[in-house]
């Protein structure tokens, strides 16, 4: 909820499958792949929903991390005006920690609703 309380975002963190945290280590999955075969990728082996790995928005921390901000969301509009915003916000998020000030690792983050505020000013 922000501080005006007009803009809502529910979003659920999850673990990630096991291996995948290693894969992006790796390399073998990563936000310089085709989201295509990413997906494709991730389909087949970590076995995920293949229209939600393409809406993939970034790996973090440092948008190479071993951690994923997800759009799963069905008929929200206006999810492109507030990407740039919720992917500032995961790299930060992902690289303070939670409690100790640590990078996060293995962490899928998956946005499901999104309410804004009529007013683009608010």
């Amino acid at each position: 909820k922000s501080p005006n309380k007009h803009n809502r975002v529910f979003m659920k963190a999850c673990p990630m499958e096991e291996g995948l945290a290693e894969d992006i280590d790796a390399g073998k999955c990563s936000a310089r792949d085709d989201f295509k075969l990413r997906a494709r990728f991730l389909a087949d082996h970590y076995s995920w929903d293949v229209t939600e790995a393409r809406k993939l928005w970034c790996f973090g921390p440092e948008t190479t991390g071993p951690n994923v901000l997800m759009d799963v969301t069905k008929g929200v509009q206006y999810m492109n005006e507030i990407k740039d915003s919720c992917v500032a916000a995961f790299q930060w998020a992902s690289k303070e920690g939670v409690l100790a000030e640590e990078n996060m690792r293995g962490c899928k983050f998956q946005i499901h609703d999104v309410v804004l505020h009529a007013d683009a000013i608010h």
